[in-house]
């Protein structure tokens, strides 16, 4: 399908649609909202090109908001009906929005074949730890022992890990934000040059059923020690004053921190990070903010053809060979008559 091209630079707020947006006061979702608008105009894609798709949940709201075509799709199968837009029109730009109960619980299946097919699209996980639009249950990333109303006493599952889930799927791009990230229009922006699928793991907080969940690693008082950005070919140093960094334990084949300066570690000594390196993204990937810092930016980066790319070989093959025909497709093989 050929749409119109848009010629005037877009802004941020052309992207905004007349809905009113209906998150609670303080929700994570709004900056993300906000973050997304202010990341398009930068894209070189027609607007009319856009397609947002998402499942069921608070963020699954976000095609009403922004002024581009939508599809509020039903809970978990996002990833089935973003899959077969982008095979209908490759040409369309698609975004997926989904949430940690959405994208993993009942979402969980459909969630790993997007990822393992590699369909060029962006995936927008909006991960708060709990399940927000039904009024706060655990959800499949929530942690040992939070009290919920489908867990009063603490849940007991272990949770799952996003992004190590996403690499573990084969997935090609792996990234994490968090909601009010001055730099997360920039991870977007890279999730979205990447050809194949992106996963982007965004925590969000709920200020009603989880409020400060990732206090951990996001309050003020402890962001410099808890958080590692990384960035392709630089050492994953952390710390008030620079002096920490992560470094590979031989002989246990884990990450572990370590002070510069003390017991004979030097810089050299630090681990530089190679987004291309999947055996050690998904090391990077475990990494939650406990015994070690929480990794930021892109952990992932590594591309390959695209399912959509394997589809069209297929076409081209077939058409290849001639006009296909129907009845000689049902008549070949094994067939019988009355």
């Amino acid at each position: 399908m050929n749409v119109a091209v848009t010629k005037d630079k877009m802004k941020p707020a052309d992207f905004a649609s007349d809905q009113e947006v209906r998150w609670c006061p303080g929700c994570g979702d709004y900056a993300i909202l906000k973050a997304v608008q202010r990341t398009l105009p930068d894209i070189d894609t027609p607007k009319e090109n856009y397609v947002f798709v998402s499942g069921i949940g608070c963020s699954s709201r976000f095609p009403y908001y922004m002024s581009t075509y939508g599809f509020h799709t039903i809970h978990g199968r996002a990833p089935a009906f973003a899959t077969g837009i982008k095979i209908a029109n490759p040409e369309l730009d698609v975004w997926m929005v989904t949430g940690d109960g959405d994208g993993f619980s009942i979402g969980g299946n459909h969630m790993l074949h997007v990822l393992r097919r590699n369909v060029n699209m962006q995936i927008l996980l909006c991960n708060n730890e709990i399940y927000g639009l039904t009024k706060g249950q655990y959800s499949p990333t929530s942690e040992v022992g939070l009290r919920t109303p489908s867990s009063p006493d603490g849940s007991v599952d272990t949770p799952l890990k996003p992004l190590v889930f996403t690499l573990g799927a084969g997935a090609r791009f792996a990234a994490r934000a968090y909601d009010t990230q001055k730099t997360l229009p920039d991870i977007l922006k890279r999730a979205h040059a990447h050809r194949g699928t992106s996963m982007v793991e965004i925590l969000q907080n709920c200020i009603v059923y989880n409020d400060a969940v990732f206090d951990k690693v996001l309050a003020r008082d402890v962001a410099t020690e808890k958080q590692l950005h990384v960035k392709h070919g630089e050492p994953m140093i952390f710390g008030a004053e620079k002096n920490k960094g992560i470094r590979l334990n031989t002989q246990s084949l884990t990450l572990e921190a370590v002070t510069i300066g003390e017991n004979g570690i030097t810089e050299a000594d630090i681990l530089v990070h190679d987004e291309t390196n999947r055996s050690l993204a998904i090391l990077i990937a475990d990494m939650d903010g406990h015994d070690l810092p929480a990794a930021f930016g892109v952990i992932y980066c590594n591309p390959t053809a695209t399912y959509e790319d394997g589809i069209t070989e297929k076409l081209e093959a077939a058409e290849a060979n001639g006009k296909p025909s129907l009845d000689a497709l049902l008549r070949q093989g094994h067939t019988w008559e009355a």
